[in-house]
C-alpha cells in the first residue's frame, strides 16, 4: 500500500511558522537576518491573494512575505519546497475535478523557466496556457 502524503495533505500539515535569525548566508540571505520560514500554507494564501493578471516572482514572494511577517528575509530553501507542494496540489485538486477557478493561482509566481517546474509530476503546459491566459506569458 502506498504510504506516501498527497500534495494536499503536505499543505495542510498543520505545522507553524518560524522567524528566527537566518543559519547560513545562501540566495541573498545573510546570516542573522531576521528570517520568516513559512508553511505550505502560507504560501498558498499568499498567492491566493494574488489578483488575476498580476504575477511575481519567487524572489518578490519571499520579500513581500517577510514584510508581511515582520522579517527581514524568507528562507529561499523552504519555500521553493513549498512552491512545488502548492503547484502538485492546485494540479491534484484539478485532476479530482475542482473548478479552475477553485485552484491556488501558482502560475502568478511560476514562469515557464522556474526552476520549481523541472521537479513537478506534470505538464508544465497548463502553467504556460494559465499564464498565457492572464496575459502574464510575456513577462
Amino acid at each position: 500500500m502506498n504510504r506516501k502524503k498527497k500534495w494536499t495533505q503536505r499543505l495542510y500539515d498543520g505545522k507553524t511558522h518560524e522567524i528566527k535569525p537566518a543559519p547560513i548566508s545562501i540566495a541573498g540571505v545573510k546570516a542573522g537576518q531576521l528570517m520568516l520560514v513559512p508553511t505550505a500554507r502560507m504560501v498558498d494564501e499568499f498567492i491566493r491573494g494574488l489578483p488575476k493578471g498580476r504575477s511575481m516572482n519567487a524572489k518578490e514572494l519571499r520579500q513581500a512575505m517577510a514584510t508581511a511577517h515582520g522579517a527581514e528575509v524568507t528562507c529561499p530553501i523552504t519555500t521553493g519546497f513549498h512552491l512545488r507542494t502548492v503547484a502538485e496540489a492546485a494540479w491534484e485538486a484539478l485532476s479530482s475535478g475542482a473548478p479552475i477557478h477553485s485552484l491556488t493561482p501558482v502560475w502568478r509566481v511560476l514562469p515557464a523557466d522556474a526552476l520549481t517546474l523541472k521537479k513537478v509530476s506534470f505538464d508544465i503546459r497548463f502553467i504556460q496556457r494559465q499564464r498565457a491566459l492572464e496575459g502574464l506569458d510575456s513577462e
